[in-house]
């Protein structure tokens, strides 16, 4: 969304719009955007504890860590879970909260009833709303019984950190957080009270996970007017079909062939997600953490689930057909009659890894024909990673650890509108075409460095 819209929706309320700038931040006060965690977190003593007591701590451990929760709430070279993590938002500076059992600082003297409010219905100890950046709006369909298994392993495997808040640096009157108590009304669902035992099938237990403790939503689902998820669940449409956050776009989950998972099996979506990397594609972004913290964490049954569950949703575009090999862009750059801008450029600085094929080296460097990365109609991603590169994720699975660099000072605006063109139409690639004016907007939102002067490519 851009700032004039943003300012628009301030103008037309005063109370939409402190909710709205509020969720734009993606903070709960004070909270953050997703970071990688720099250590595990050191369980506290539980000698004198009863089996049951220990199990329960181990099903929180394993629930805390399908939902991430380490990556928003440490601070790099931070102790795990003791918050402070800072983000630059259009409002002003936001940090990530102390979630240790640290009673001075932490939640150590929340009550189970107080940690449920805020999980899954976003209100704090003291009665005031929490902003959406802590994922209540998906936490309300967790369980009460995992909930649970949550409140014990923070209250008794997470070790205590003596550690502050810091307050947010969002000015008033974006500050207030009474107008959050009117979005969640709007936007939040009520917490669910069926405790039930899920029905032992994986398509419903994927499910589960993927609409609420994985919260997967929160950055594959575009937003609305109010910045609230256009829907929280299977919609037909628009649950999962993508979503700009970070500067990179959460790639369409539905079942598209040209820019979701319509050709991904449901093996492809697990070796992603336990590795970081297939033969479609690597984690990049935010998708990075979610795999180093989260996912390659869980069991092959939970991971197989939530595959299941993936391939049940339909295409975001029923009309759309899947993409078929093209060879005539290997053979004009081999046979050297592609002079154009793009083709050279992509000579120069991607062959190499990616080959003149586009099919890269599988499990190494990523594949760009017929990708669904590449072919996504927003090229953010794509001009984000050429301009400050990437890198895979380390993993159990998949240990050695590649990436790529960043050509903001090499490559002008223009090389890379011209050479990201060229991606997306060789190869068998369709995709609009990526303008100068959109690599500078990107260019100008990750801060990267400013392009290179050159009089022969202004």
């Amino acid at each position: 969304m851009t700032m004039k819209k943003i300012t628009m929706a301030a103008l037309s309320s005063a109370m939409v719009a402190g909710a709205a700038w509020a969720a734009y931040a993606f903070a709960q006060e004070p909270a953050s955007a997703p970071r990688v965690a720099t250590q595990a977190a050191q369980p506290q003593a539980t000698a004198a504890m009863s089996d049951a007591d220990k199990a329960l701590i181990e099903k929180g451990r394993y629930l805390a860590a399908a939902a991430d929760c380490i990556a928003c709430h440490t601070a790099k070279n931070g102790k795990p879970f003791a918050g402070g993590l800072g983000i630059d938002s259009p409002i002003g500076k936001i940090y990530s909260t102390n979630i240790t059992p640290d009673k001075a600082t932490g939640i150590g003297d929340y009550t189970f009833q107080e940690f449920d409010d805020a999980v899954r219905r976003g209100v704090a100890k003291n009665g005031s709303s929490l902003y959406p950046a802590m994922p209540y709006v998906s936490y309300a369909k967790v369980k009460p019984s995992d909930v649970k298994a949550l409140y014990a392993y923070f209250m008794h495997g997470v070790q205590p950190v003596a550690q502050p808040n810091r307050s947010t640096d969002i000015m008033w009157p974006l500050s207030m957080r009474w107008p959050l108590r009117f979005w969640r009304m709007a936007f939040a669902p009520d917490a669910i009270t069926d405790d039930r035992p899920l029905p032992n099938d994986p398509i419903v237990r994927g499910r589960y996970l993927v609409e609420g403790l994985a919260h997967c939503s929160a950055c594959h689902t575009p937003r609305g007017v109010g910045l609230q998820e256009k829907s929280l669940t299977d919609d037909g449409h628009t649950f999962l079909s993508g979503g700009v956050i970070d500067g990179y776009l959460a790639k369409n989950l539905r079942g598209d062939s040209k820019d979701g998972l319509g050709t991904w099996s449901e093996a492809d979506i697990v070796a992603f997600l336990k590795g970081g990397r297939t033969a479609h594609s690597a984690a990049f972004g935010g998708m990075t953490e979610v795999v180093e913290n989260s996912t390659q964490h869980m069991s092959d049954a939970d991971l197989f689930a939530i595959a299941a569950y993936l391939k049940t949703l339909a295409p975001a575009d029923a009309a759309g057909s899947a993409l078929l090999p093209n060879p005539a862009a290997a053979t004009a750059l081999r046979a050297g009659t592609d002079r154009s801008n793009g083709a050279l450029t992509y000579v120069d600085n991607c062959a190499a890894c990616h080959r003149t094929t586009g099919v890269g080296y599988s499990g190494t460097f990523p594949a760009l024909a017929l990708s669904s990365a590449v072919n996504s109609d927003d090229p953010t991603s794509l001009i984000h990673l050429v301009l400050q590169g990437g890198e895979m994720p380390w993993t159990k699975s998949a240990p050695t650890h590649y990436g790529m660099p960043g050509f903001s000072d090499r490559l002008t605006n223009r090389d890379v509108a011209d050479v990201l063109t060229f991606v997306r139409s060789s190869w068998g690639n369709h995709a609009p075409a990526v303008t100068a004016d959109q690599v500078a907007k990107v260019r100008e939102a990750v801060k990267a460095s400013a392009q290179p002067i050159r009089a022969e490519n202004p």
